[in-house]
């Protein structure tokens, strides 16, 4: 494992070689430890009465913040100890170590003599170091979100409708780790910038596919189609998939998020994602009957297999 050459942590990417299997399992396992740090520390928060919605100000929290009142009180104590391992797994970086300069505020026209700039989106800015690794910078928003999700609600011809919209830094570390689980490109969480906010990720360099390429048939095979009655979502190839047991809607695996790697596979950059509402599953049986048969069997059909003696 090699030192990133900007931030000087341990990496295991570089340019566009895909890393050895022992790697990637690595890189999965520390995604999920760094939700599962997360979801420690937004426990231990809520304790003390700490707002986490949206979990901006959780994200950025200094490891120090509350050192003093950690020895006063056991909650607090919880706190403080939540807080630091969070931030072992996450680490404050600064823009100024990819080359900006100080007091960015347009990451595409202020520029960095280390990056190329390779696209710009809605959600975050890509640029190619010099041994051709993709560095993504995502940007929040003034009211503390950050990239994007869905939002679901009961339909009448439909038993769920799915919207996009604002996302947060848990969010989108979920979203990393779906990339992953589903054998995307290798993603490596690089850090966040106290100042701005802004997150920074690490991908393995992949050839991008002909603008508006139809990818409806090569999406990832773990993905289950939904069947239309059950879901409306005004995104490309909306997906079911389940992550511990628990039901996922995946979508937007166009041709501009996913990459030809250097193995010849086609693997995700990016996608939209969240998980399906427990509470509005439960509404709709046969939804929520469906959902248990196809976490058995991708292959289950819409209504329930009957035995002609129970005609």
């Amino acid at each position: 494992m090699q030192a990133d050459p900007f931030t000087g942590q341990p990496s295991r990417l570089c340019g566009g070689r895909l890393p050895a299997a022992d790697d990637c399992r690595a890189l999965q396992h520390d995604h999920q430890r760094r939700l599962e740090a997360l979801a420690r520390f937004r426990a231990a928060a809520e304790k003390v009465g700490i707002g986490t919605d949206p979990d901006d100000d959780l994200v950025l929290w200094e490891s120090d913040e509350i050192a003093l009142l950690a020895g006063a009180d056991p909650l607090w104590g919880e706190l403080d100890e939540a807080a630091r391992a969070f931030r072992a797994t996450f680490p404050i970086i600064s823009l100024e170590e990819f080359g900006f300069p100080e007091e960015v505020e347009d990451l595409l026209g202020d520029g960095s003599p280390r990056l190329r700039p390779i696209s710009s989106g809605v959600e975050a800015t890509a640029f190619e170091a010099a041994d051709q690794s993709i560095y993504k910078f995502f940007m929040p928003r003034d009211d503390g979100r950050i990239g994007g999700t869905f939002e679901f609600h009961r339909g009448d011809e439909v038993a769920l409708h799915a919207e996009a919209s604002d996302g947060s830094y848990q969010a989108m570390l979920e979203k990393f780790d779906l990339i992953m689980r589903l054998g995307g490109m290798p993603t490596e969480v690089v850090g966040v910038t106290r100042r701005e906010g802004v997150l920074v990720v690490k991908q393995t360099l992949g050839r991008r596919l002909a603008e508006g390429a139809d990818t409806s048939k090569v999406q990832p095979a773990d993905l289950i189609v939904i069947p239309s009655r059950f879901l409306r979502a005004h995104r490309d190839h909306p997906r079911l998939y389940f992550v511990d047991d628990r039901p996922w809607l995946v979508a937007d695996l166009h041709s501009k998020n996913l990459v030809e790697a250097s193995d010849g596979q086609l693997r995700a950059i990016d996608l939209l994602a969240a998980p399906l509402p427990a509470d509005l599953i439960a509404k709709e049986p046969l939804l929520a009957d469906w959902l248990e048969r196809v976490r058995h069997d991708p292959r289950a059909g819409v209504l329930r297999a009957v035995h002609d003696d129970e005609l």
